[in-house]
């Protein structure tokens, strides 16, 4: 061939330098115009962070393991994991050894960007050098590992099950427009490669094929048909990528550095929040993990649905999927790029318009500061929710009074939130009023320590609130804290309790270990069939803004049911709002954390 063509070019590689110029050109404008939307701060850190090598270091492994591994996915399930890794990282070596034999090669013609794609129609390399034949296998081991992933992605549109998923997304016009061409990239490209092994060379895979077609097909030029589909299937794909699910491969390259350099999503719409939107792949993992998918109907409300509303800026939907969400943030826990659903949907909440103001004045801090009149260790916070669950109130005091804690209670009369409902509805400019009060509160009562029931309230106090110099618990962490110091002791029962983790305090803050340390001392724990940050929501979620109590019935049905697959005793969480949720539906004892702790006093 090197004889044939000394140029190094023919015309058929005009489709793939027609997408490869547009793509690349599409990409940059994109990438450049997220990094403008950021704001000044977030770019001057952007930037910064690739002269910080720990950071630099960890893009690079982000970009293996999430880009071209798929590690997530092969966490959750090892076929979905190797069916999406082979086919990303059986693509990258190729492109990689496509180079290198270049460089080797025919070093003048690196410049060039099609070569290296097509460099077995170019070039003649002789198999009989070492160099040649290990050249030729790993070409051919890799492209062979591409098309077994090829294969069981056409298995997963039929029986996606094997996979682990339930439900997979629908796909759109130009997602499939995609797809099919991404299939027949790499038959065509063996095919091609086949045709030209008794030239260019070959291994196992191609020269083996060669051998098939020349058995039936003497004239070589038959080739250069094949060569053709190849270049026009690699242009199609590249062409349809920015308006397909594939735009993820480019944008997650992005994502990566914009979220290991802390920059965090502050718009709807725009910055971080653009890069997240076209990092979504469109896997469909999030579907069958989301809480609303307990009713079949409600499974076109997950995260990968409302990511291509916002591609299509269909408002209607957007505001319907965005009110619906419990905000349980298991959708981001399993993707794998990480997408902030739950944020997301935050963000288009606060474009809402609200017919009444708010108004607070009525909540005067100065009567709560007044109340506060001696200086405590201990300010215990008990929230809406244990306002309205005394007994959980009556369990934490009577710890704290065991214990001989020197502490008095913020909110004994009720009236003050701490502003999350607000903050979860949009309402950012009231929450942030709310949380002004309650910090002058908080601040001017002396303590040291922030005592709190509600992960709701926990998790908003650990974020949004400046409470220098005071250390903020969950019960959880302060009974767990008691009982290592010997300030406490429980007496250990024969009852088996199982642990419910509620979304904010699990997923929300990462504390999983300290409530199973207090419950394990109080008897026998068996774990649900699905916990941890993958535990379900109990459907009482103060996140939607739109589910009544009879859809969010059969949510709390599911998340019993996953439950007590171990035939507890007890159901205990460690939050008031899962607790009052739990016991409508329960058909055995749910109880909080503290009061199976106060029960259990010696």
């Amino acid at each position: 061939m090197r004889d044939l063509y000394p140029s190094g070019f023919d015309s058929f590689i005009l489709p793939f330098m027609i997408g490869m110029t547009f793509v690349l050109c599409w990409c940059g404008i994109g990438a450049v115009r997220v990094i403008a939307e950021l704001d000044r701060e977030d770019r001057k850190k952007f930037f910064l962070s690739f002269l910080n090598p720990k950071i630099l270091g960890k893009n690079i492994r982000d970009w293996f393991c999430d880009c071209l591994f798929h590690v997530k996915l092969w966490k959750r399930n090892k076929l979905l994991g190797y069916m999406h890794s082979s086919i990303a990282f059986g693509w990258f070596m190729i492109i990689v050894i496509g180079h290198i034999e270049v460089f080797i090669y025919t070093p003048e013609r690196i410049h060039r960007m099609w070569y290296p794609i097509f460099f077995r129609y170019f070039v003649a390399v002789t198999e009989s050098t070492m160099k040649g034949s290990f050249f030729f296998f790993l070409m051919d081991f890799f492209l062979l590992m591409i098309l077994s992933g090829i294969i069981l992605a056409m298995v997963k549109r039929v029986r996606s099950r094997l996979f682990g998923m339930r439900r997979t997304t629908r796909a759109s016009l130009t997602d499939l427009i995609g797809l099919y061409a991404l299939w027949s990239i790499f038959p065509l490209r063996l095919l091609a490669e086949g045709f030209t092994a008794d030239i260019s060379g070959g291994s196992f895979l191609t020269k083996s094929l060669n051998m098939v077609l020349h058995s039936f097909m003497s004239d070589s030029m038959n080739a250069l048909p094949v060569w053709w589909a190849y270049s026009i299937a690699l242009g199609v794909f590249m062409c349809i990528l920015p308006f397909s699910r594939y735009m993820h491969i480019p944008a997650e390259i992005l994502l990566i550095p914009l979220r290991n350099a802390g920059i965090k999503l502050k718009h709807e719409d725009k910055g971080v929040a653009r890069a997240e939107l076209y990092s979504c792949p469109s896997c469909g993992v999030c579907i069958d993990t989301c809480p609303l998918s307990a009713v079949p109907a409600n499974s076109r409300d997950a995260t990968v649905y409302l990511n291509r509303q916002l591609k299509r800026h269909n408002e209607k939907r957007i505001d319907q999927i965005s009110e619906k969400c419990m905000l349980c943030g298991k959708c981001s826990v399993v993707c794998p790029v990480g997408v902030e659903g739950d944020k997301i949907r935050i963000a288009h909440r606060s474009r809402k318009k609200y017919s009444i103001a708010h108004d607070y004045s009525l909540i005067d801090e100065g009567k709560f500061i007044g109340s506060l009149t001696e200086k405590r260790r201990v300010l215990y916070f008990m929230g809406c929710m244990t306002a309205l669950t005394p007994a959980i109130r009556k369990a934490v005091t009577a710890i704290m009074d065991k214990a001989g804690e020197d502490y008095t209670i913020m909110d004994g009369d009720g009236g003050i939130c701490c502003g999350r409902p607000m903050l979860v509805a949009g309402r950012k400019d009231a929450a942030m009023e709310m949380i002004e009060k309650n910090t002058k509160i908080i601040k001017a009562s002396g303590a040291s320590v922030l005592l709190v029931n509600c992960p709701i309230c926990y998790k908003i106090f650990r974020e949004n609130y400046s409470l220098e110099g005071i250390e903020i618990l969950h019960h959880t962490e302060y009974i767990d804290r008691l009982v290592s110091e010997g300030r406490i002791a429980i007496d250990r029962s024969e009852t088996k309790y199982v642990y419910h983790d509620p979304c904010e305090l699990g997923r929300g803050c990462g504390i999983y270990d300290q409530p199973r340390n207090v419950i394990a001392a109080a008897g026998t724990l068996v774990e649900a069939d699905v916990n941890g940050k993958e535990s379900i929501c109990c459907g009482g979620s103060i996140g939607s803004l739109s589910l009544g109590f009879d859809k969010r019935k059969a949510l709390t049905e599911n998340a019993l049911k996953h439950l007590t697959c171990g035939s507890p005793d007890v159901i205990v969480t460690a939050c008031p709002l899962c607790k009052t949720t739990f016991n409508r539906y329960s058909d055995r004892p749910v109880a909080d954390i503290a009061e199976v702790t106060a029960e259990r006093l010696t």
